[in-house]
């Protein structure tokens, strides 16, 4: 052999050598980037999976918390009133103000069974008698049994002459109804107050806060809203309106469908005033007991646009820790009826000429140790 021949010889065998070399190189780099490529698709298949569990959680425990921790707990106003508003406005979100008409089966469904059979006026009388059950001694005790709560008002209402024995009779009734709704409302606005006093808040908290939102119509969990909404109508303002809607008790609305306020609906059950035009399709609501149309009324005042000027008077009144003034609160009644002001100038009548502010304070009797505590 030739020594270009060896030499050729030579160097060829490593170059075979080298080409294997790289092969396998190549085969193991394949491997390798499919290995990655299969982790990596396994993790994001993986995140995937997860991600809704992950926002449940999230939001359940933590976005949960933080609309109800006030750990300042500064004024309510300066630590609620400024982030949540803002926030709703920069999402473009705005308050629900949803008519009382829309959800008055709401009211309903909780009086199912409570529809008693109508008493006679004077099965009343001599109820109310043997149970000491008199508006003199209520203004004198400031406390009304709610144990004298009726269903319905008597049907002989228009046939008692005396206008004073029907009056009386008449507040007697509807005075425990209104007491009732009303230290329902201040236990929750208790309640309201000590959940935001917390640093933190557990599971039967916000579920209570989002059963609250959603009765008082109450859109983005807006607390500042809430503590305006949840709050009490003033029992002379209340008995007064009850009395002019209601004729003192003598009203077709109020006999046939227990409506003590002349509330109306579009959809809802009800009944057709006598003197409307054919075109109008609005009904006087009809309750199935005189308790649905208490709640229905207060609702309609904490929740509808058109008392929006009412419940920030109302609020004004509250933070400058005064008792809630009727009287005052009144005034901003003007659209709850066609006549406006004048029907203003009658409720304001009819509470000054019945000396109804004197109910203004009364409570319930206390019944048990844990009732007297909360009230």
């Amino acid at each position: 052999m030739s020594k270009r021949s060896r030499k050729d010889s030579i160097f060829k065998k490593p170059k075979i050598v080298n080409n294997s070399k790289n092969r396998n190189n190549r085969n193991i780099n394949i491997y390798k980037s499919f290995y990655k490529t299969f982790i990596a698709s396994l993790v994001v298949i993986f995140l995937f999976f997860i991600l809704p569990f992950s926002v449940n959680f999230f939001e359940n425990n933590f976005l949960s918390n933080k609309i109800i921790i006030n750990s300042s707990k500064k004024n309510f106003e300066e630590t609620l009133k400024d982030k949540l508003l803002k926030k709703n406005k920069k999402k473009g979100k705005v308050l629900n103000t949803k008519s009382i008409f829309d959800d008055i089966d709401v009211f309903e469904s909780e009086e199912e069974n409570t529809n008693t059979s109508r008493l006679s006026a004077s099965t009343i009388e001599q109820l109310f008698e043997d149970t000491n059950y008199s508006l003199t001694e209520v203004r004198e005790t400031k406390l009304v049994n709610i144990g004298n709560s009726l269903d319905h008002l008597p049907s002989e209402m228009k046939n008692i002459e005396s206008t004073k024995k029907k009056k009386k009779l008449f507040i007697q009734i509807v005075l425990p109804l209104i007491i009732e709704e009303n230290t329902k409302i201040r236990l929750d606005r208790k309640k309201l107050f000590k959940i935001l006093n917390k640093n933190n808040n557990n599971k039967s908290d916000r579920d209570w806060l989002k059963k609250k939102f959603k009765q008082y119509g109450v859109a983005n969990n807006d607390l500042s809203t809430l503590k305006i909404r949840m709050d009490e109508i003033p029992v002379s303002l209340s008995i007064a309106q009850a009395a002019k809607e209601t004729g003192w008790g003598t009203s077709r609305f109020a006999q046939e469908g227990n409506a003590l306020f002349g509330q109306w609906t579009w959809s809802g059950d009800g009944i057709k005033p006598a003197k409307v035009d054919g075109d109008a399709k609005h009904k006087v609501a009809r309750f199935k007991v005189l308790k649905a149309s208490v709640k229905a009324y207060q609702r309609n005042l904490n929740t509808h646009s058109s008392y929006k000027k009412f419940r920030k008077e109302r609020a004004i009144q509250r933070d400058n820790n005064i008792e809630l003034n009727s009287l005052e609160l009144v005034n901003y009644l003007d659209k709850y009826a066609e006549t406006g002001i004048e029907y203003i100038k009658i409720l304001k009548k009819i509470i000054k000429q019945n000396s109804l502010t004197e109910f203004d304070d009364v409570k319930i009797l206390p019944t048990s140790k844990k009732l007297k505590n909360l009230i």
